[in-house]
């Protein structure tokens, strides 16, 4: 697969297919000629030794500041240099690739006033796989993501650190040894490569595309877990949920209908009058699973917007030849963006848990305590649930939102900050959480519907069943399960029984 970049047209399945998927990038002809135009109007004001903010004045509190002509590309390098000031673990680099890619992305729309020369260096590290070294914390997404993107920026220069392969080297070694030489910054070039929203984004964008592959999981692994507790389908009639018809809910009551059509165990117990009614984590999954699926489809339209979105500041407009500043930098909507879309997994990762927690209750299930025949020599699913239950209050503390806070920098100059890196970092962490919950409560209802053998399930979750057992089989007596959620985890982050599911519904989830 090959990824063009224009700064108009990048969507969310494109940055999966460069950070995970290693497709190659390259920039389009009518993008060249745009930055072309864009840094013509940055020569001319140098030329003109015309005073304009991060041309030739210093940055935030010191924007006042004039800078001779001679000392304005050291101006960009020092720029670099010093706000290369993050700390922590690095990013991994599947999303330093999705960094870098955004923040060519955006220079290539042609509004930065950067030569083409320096993006297509960014570029070429991407397809040479050369990944700088960018520690994951030190930005309050408010200028931009100044202190990730410096160290992106190092490299470019041939100073700071990069993965080359398994190797970390200095970043001008790493660029030579896959014959490519580092630039010399011009007059802005330095502020282009910094200001902007590209590691929250980032970050968060993957995350988006984790979280909806898992709600679509979540439908299948509740509807399992419905069949399995003996529950009943009536909630999901399709007339409850157009008389309260949020979309989601209407989508999600489908899939349960339709996952669950033909189950000979819910035909054993159509008649049965044990239950009245199934407890809510059963029973509102429409409403709770389809909220999330209705955040999921709102918040896929704010992030398409910032990944094509002109960042920078000031923003050139080479077709009236003038720069302007203004706030396009400030992380406020990805920030509030990833903070919904945490709340939004939380709540799905703690429905799951709930059910799991039924599944292991035999007062709730009427299976075996813990889902283990031998109960009592064997401890089962007991410490599964408390995994499930420790994730769940984790993901409690982490749904707090980000973009709520604030804090001034820049000797006050930068007096509202949006925390975006933060938000997406603990989306990251809470859909990392949602993912083991969910394979918690997998594991758990197909070890129920082995327990419940001869009666089967429906065709479609018999295949979701079929393909659970064909990488963790049926417990017989106490193991280490932790090694059981870990192979489960990695079968949904493939999309493969997904696929499968899908294709014997004759939809997608």
């Amino acid at each position: 697969m090959k990824v063009v970049i224009d700064g108009n047209h990048l969507n969310i399945a494109d940055i999966a297919a460069v950070a995970r998927d290693d497709a190659e990038v390259s920039i389009a002809p009518e993008a060249m000629d745009r930055m072309l135009q864009s840094r013509k109007v940055i020569d001319q004001i140098v030329e003109a030794n015309q005073t304009v903010y991060g041309v030739n004045t210093g940055f935030g509190k010191l924007a006042d500041v004039r800078i001779p002509p001679n000392q304005v590309n050291e101006l960009q390098l020092n720029l670099i240099r010093s706000h290369s000031a993050g700390v922590g673990e690095p990013y991994s680099s599947i999303v330093t690739r999705a960094i870098m890619l955004l923040r060519a992305n955006v220079l290539a729309k042609g509004n930065s006033g950067i030569r083409p020369k320096v993006v297509q260096l960014l570029v070429d590290m991407l397809n040479k796989r050369i990944h700088p070294v960018i520690p994951s914390k030190g930005s309050v997404g408010a200028s931009g993501d100044l202190a990730p993107l410096s160290h992106l920026a190092l490299v470019l220069v041939g100073e700071g650190n990069a993965y080359s392969g398994s190797s970390i080297l200095p970043g001008k070694q790493a660029l030579s040894e896959r014959g490519l030489n580092p630039v010399v910054l011009q007059a802005k070039e330095g502020l282009a490569l910094i200001n902007g929203t590209q590691a929250m984004t980032g970050v968060g964008a993957l995350s988006f595309l984790d979280l909806y592959r898992l709600a679509r999981i979540a439908d299948a692994a509740g509807a399992l877990s419905v069949d399995v507790l003996r529950g009943t389908d009536d909630a999901f009639d399709e007339r409850i949920v157009k008389v309260r018809p949020h979309g989601g809910a209407i989508t999600v009551a489908k899939n349960l209908r339709d996952l669950m059509k033909g189950s000979k165990i819910r035909e054993s117990h159509r008649q049965s009058t044990h239950k009245v009614q199934d407890n809510y984590s059963v029973r509102c999954m429409p409403q709770v699973h389809g909220i999330v699926r209705d955040t999921i489809q709102t918040c896929e339209r704010w992030i398409q917007t910032e990944i094509n979105a002109a960042t920078d500041n000031p923003l050139v407009f080479p077709e009236d030849r003038v720069l302007i500043s203004g706030g396009n930098f400030h992380g406020a909507p990805m920030s509030v963006c990833f903070d919904f879309l945490s709340i939004a997994a939380a709540q799905l990762a703690s429905i799951s848990e709930r059910r799991t927690a039924l599944l292991v209750d035999p007062s709730q299930s009427d299976l075996p305590p813990f889902l283990m025949q031998d109960s009592g020599l064997n401890s089962g699913f007991m410490l599964a649930q408390v995994t499930a239950a420790a994730l769940v209050s984790e993901n409690k503390i982490l749904a707090h939102p980000a973009s709520v806070d604030t804090i001034p920098t820049s000797a006050n100059k930068e007096d509202h900050v949006s925390m975006g890196v933060t938000s997406a970092l603990k989306f990251q962490q809470i859909v990392n959480n949602l993912a083991h919950v969910i394979a918690i409560e997998l594991l758990c209802a197909a070890q129920a519907a082995d327990l419940l053998s001869p009666l089967k399930t429906s065709e479609a979750l018999q295949i979701l069943h079929q393909r659970i057992r064909s990488y963790v089989s049926k417990m017989e007596k106490d193991r280490v399960i932790s090694e059981d959620i870990a192979s489960i985890v990695r079968i949904m982050e493939t999309g493969s029984f997904l696929r499968d599911i899908e294709s014997e519904l004759g939809h997608p989830l």
